[in-house]
């Protein structure tokens, strides 16, 4: 099984509904994929690393479910809403579970 955990940071100019947002999207996409184990997107609400504002994290069933989700048009589709809405930064780190 493979984990990814994605931390991301946007700007000033991006407000709380579009962050909200991020995290609506981000969650439809469990029912859309293929290879999905669990699917978590959240607010950051620690007070250390809060210049990281959304968390995003996957379990795949493989790698190659992986590679299948980094390509698939619903993923492209968040992720350039995401820079759209103000993405300064991001965090991505996969680990082997």
């Amino acid at each position: 099984m493979i984990q990814r955990t994605v931390l991301v940071k946007f700007g000033e100019t991006t407000t709380q509904e579009q962050l909200n947002d991020v995290v609506t999207r981000f969650k439809a996409l469990e029912n859309q994929l293929k290879g999905i184990v669990d699917l978590q997107a959240g607010l950051n609400f620690a007070e250390k690393s809060k210049e990281y504002q959304v968390m995003l994290m996957v379990r795949f069933q493989d790698k190659a479910a992986l590679d299948a989700y980094v390509d698939n048009a619903e993923h492209q589709a968040v992720a350039a809403y995401i820079r759209e809405v103000g993405r300064v930064d991001s965090i991505g780190v996969d680990i082997e579970i």
